[in-house]
């Protein structure tokens, strides 16, 4: 299995992919989602997959539920992005790599589950970045012989590109994802989706 990952400036976007690989054959439990939620735009109570997962039950299990990933986002917080909504085993992978401590303690633990799973740490602290300033992450184990058709699935609902990003962010003087940084502000991110929607 390989793992695949996209990020999105648009949650609509990440949720159509998702719906698309889940359509193609991934299996719900293999596809993980992370978006920023700093706006409020998902509503609910903060998730327990974290006390959950450290159980052994694991947010995919808790929060991804029948009827596919998407119909069971949970809320939670990650120190230096600050409130999101999740689903799938990247959650609770990296709640897992925190050694059971609440949600709130795995954003380090992202950047772990990450690597883990195959995506260079450069990369992932672009992912973990983007996603603290208002994107979305879809990532995806999927077999072998369907990693170009998850990957197409990916570019085609317009995800981001990753070497380009890091190079915006890094004009901007930033070196890395920053698990102790404040949550982004409301209004860079209004800024930053205006810029990237003209």
């Amino acid at each position: 299995m390989k793992t695949v990952t996209g990020l999105f400036d648009n949650y609509d976007q990440a949720s159509d992919a998702v719906g698309e690989l889940e359509a193609t054959g991934v299996p719900h439990d293999d596809i993980s989602i992370v978006a920023n939620n700093s706006g409020g735009w998902h509503t609910g109570e903060a998730s327990k997959a974290g006390e959950d997962a450290a159980a052994g039950a694991g947010v995919g299990a808790v929060i991804g539920g029948a009827g596919g990933l998407l119909t069971g986002l949970g809320l939670m917080a990650i120190p230096g992005v600050g409130p999101v909504v999740a689903a799938g085993w990247l959650a609770a992978t990296a709640v897992g790599a925190v050694g059971g401590a609440a949600v709130g303690g795995a954003a380090g633990g992202i950047i772990g589950a990450m690597t883990e799973s195959g995506v260079p740490e450069n990369d992932a602290h672009v992912y973990a970045e983007g996603v603290r300033r208002g994107g979305t992450m879809v990532t995806a184990r999927v077999e072998d012989d369907l990693v170009p058709n998850a990957e197409q699935i990916l570019k085609q609902y317009d995800s981001v590109d990753i070497a380009g990003r890091r190079n915006e962010y890094e004009a901007g003087g930033w070196t890395g994802f920053d698990p102790t940084a404040d949550v982004y502000p409301a209004d860079d991110l209004e800024r930053a989706r205006g810029r990237r929607n003209v």
